[in-house]
C-alpha cells in the first residue's frame, strides 16, 4: 500500500492583513485558502511584503505557489518586490505552478520580461465580465476540466494597475471592456488573473470604503461602485473550479 504524499502549497502574501480580514476571516491566508485550498494540502504562508520568503532549498517541496494582490505597484522598486521578481524567475525556470492575483499577475508579468503601467482608464472597482478566449488548439490544459468553457465569466475587480505587454510566449485568455489583460498564460504553469476570484463583495465593500478614507477614491465613485454591486454578482465558483484546476492539474 502507497501513502500519497501531502501536496503543499504556499501563499505569497504581498498585501498586510486588513483589521476588517483579520476581524471576519483571520487574515487574508484563510480567504486564499478558503477560496483554492482542499482538504489533505498543506498551505504555508509567506508575507513577502514583510520580507518574509521561502527559501531556495525548499522550493521544490511545493506543488504550487500563488502571488496575491497589493496596494504597491507591482513596477515598483521595493527590494521585497525585486526579489519576488527573482523568485518568480526562479519558478518559471523551474517550471513550478504560480498564479498571481490583480498585483501578482502584474508582477508575474515584469518578472518575466512583460510591462506594466497605470490603466489608461483609471480605477476598475466593481463586477466586471471578463470575456474567455478559447481556441481549440491552443486553449491551456487546466481548462479540461470544463465541459463547457463560458463565453464569459464576471469576477470581482479592483485595481488601478495593468498590464501592458505580456512576456513573449504568453497567451492572453482573458480581456475585459475595460481591461486588455484580464488573464494569460504561459504553458500550463503560468496563471495571471487580473480580477479578485478569491475576493466575497463583503470584503470588497470594505476595500472600498478603506479607499475613501484614505482620499484615494472619491465618494460619488464609490457611491456609484456599490449601487452597481447590488445587481452584480461575480461567478466565484466557476473562478475558484479555474484555479483549482490550474494549481492542481497535472
Amino acid at each position: 500500500m502507497t501513502i500519497e504524499k501531502e501536496k503543499r502549497y504556499a501563499l505569497l502574501l504581498a498585501a498586510k492583513d486588513s483589521d476588517y480580514v483579520k476581524k471576519m476571516y483571520n487574515g487574508y491566508f484563510n480567504v486564499f485558502v478558503n477560496a483554492f485550498g482542499e482538504e489533505g494540502e498543506r498551505w504555508d504562508l509567506f508575507r513577502v511584503v514583510d520580507g518574509e520568503f521561502p527559501s531556495m532549498e525548499d522550493l521544490h517541496k511545493y506543488e504550487g505557489f500563488v502571488v496575491s494582490g497589493s496596494p504597491h505597484d507591482a513596477y515598483g522598486n521595493d527590494l521585497w518586490i525585486l526579489r519576488l521578481c527573482f523568485l518568480l524567475q526562479t519558478l518559471d525556470a523551474m517550471h513550478k505552478k504560480v498564479l498571481g492575483i490583480c498585483f501578482g499577475h502584474q508582477v508575474i508579468c515584469r518578472a518575466l520580461g512583460g510591462v506594466v503601467g497605470k490603466a489608461e482608464g483609471g480605477w476598475d472597482i466593481g463586477v466586471r465580465n471578463v470575456i474567455m478566449v478559447v481556441n481549440d488548439s491552443t486553449h491551456p490544459k487546466f481548462y479540461e476540466q470544463f465541459e463547457e468553457i463560458p463565453s464569459y465569466a464576471p469576477i470581482i475587480e479592483c485595481h488601478q494597475d495593468e498590464v501592458w505587454q505580456v512576456p513573449t510566449g504568453a497567451e492572453v485568455i482573458g480581456f475585459s471592456e475595460k481591461t486588455r489583460v484580464e488573464m494569460f498564460c504561459i504553458g500550463d504553469h503560468i496563471l495571471g488573473i487580473q480580477g479578485h476570484p478569491e475576493y466575497t463583495k463583503d470584503i470588497l465593500f470594505n476595500l472600498i470604503d478603506r479607499l475613501v478614507d484614505n482620499d484615494t477614491i472619491n465618494r460619488c465613485f464609490a457611491d456609484d461602485v456599490k449601487a452597481s454591486l447590488e445587481e452584480a454578482e461575480p461567478n466565484k465558483k466557476l473562478w475558484e473550479k479555474l484555479c483549482k484546476s490550474f494549481l492542481k492539474g497535472e
